[in-house]
């Protein structure tokens, strides 16, 4: 039996490896530490897929391993990262400030489970959606789990003290929280940022796409992260303009 046909579900076991590790880091509050395994849980979701294509190995077996993979490392690990930046907040409260606010703030932080709740409805959907076989509908979840790791380093590395300040409002959250969870089911047409091909010819879009995400990495370090994935949905709404001309 060849090794190739073990390689794509090896990848997609460390990508659920990953966002184990990540679960432990925030519990611990070593969020930079689950920035890093998010960001390698996404590395190997990207390449379990290339591999099994090129490798034509690919099935229904590897499909169900990378939804329930997606699940931990970009379902239940943002919303438990958002469910702790609620907490924190509420922690830090003095104790003057006990309030009715107060009083709604041990409930708030739990709103961030609503990025866990659809995380799975979208990756439920993505399987039995025909679709979003050459691209998605909806935000995809490794995008939306980037998005939301992103929150505490942009707050530790920023270099913009306005933008620390409005993170550390509730209300800032929730509302990031409501929208993460609107766009990942949103009924918006969102071109694929998977490599079918390694070429030029097939890619062009992805490896441009690519390009200026790493350009935006390097100038704005964390910060760039929400305003690529704004340019993704940008990008795309135009794009679906333009095609229906």
């Amino acid at each position: 039996m060849s090794i190739k046909k073990h390689i794509p579900n090896a990848l997609t076991l460390l990508n659920l490896l990953s966002g184990l590790l990540a679960l432990i880091a925030i519990f611990n509050g070593f969020y930079d530490h689950a920035f890093i395994f998010v960001s390698l849980g996404i590395f190997f979701d990207f390449w379990d897929g290339f591999l099994a294509r090129k490798f034509g190995v690919a099935g229904p077996l590897g499909v169900q391993l990378d939804s329930l993979a997606d699940m931990v490392t970009s379902g239940v690990v943002p919303g438990l990262l958002m469910y702790k930046l609620f907490d924190t907040i509420q922690q830090n409260q003095p104790e003057y400030m006990l309030t009715e606010e107060t009083f709604y703030m041990g409930v708030i932080p739990y709103f961030g489970f609503l990025i866990t709740l659809a995380s799975c409805y979208r990756l439920a959907n993505f399987n039995i959606d025909s679709r979003q076989t050459n691209s998605f509908i909806g935000l995809p979840t490794p995008a939306n789990a980037m998005l939301i790791i992103s929150i505490p380093m942009i707050q530790y590395f920023g270099r913009y003290e306005w933008i620390n300040v409005a993170l550390d409002n509730p209300y800032v959250l929730l509302a990031i929280t409501l929208i993460s969870a609107f766009l990942l089911n949103a009924e918006i047409p969102l071109f694929s940022l998977k490599f079918k091909k390694l070429n030029w010819a097939e890619a062009k879009l992805q490896i441009s796409f690519t390009v200026f995400a790493v350009i935006m990495l390097i100038l704005l370090k964390f910060v760039a992260i929400p305003l690529i994935i704004i340019s993704y949905i940008i990008l795309s709404l135009m794009l679906n303009s333009l095609s229906k001309k």
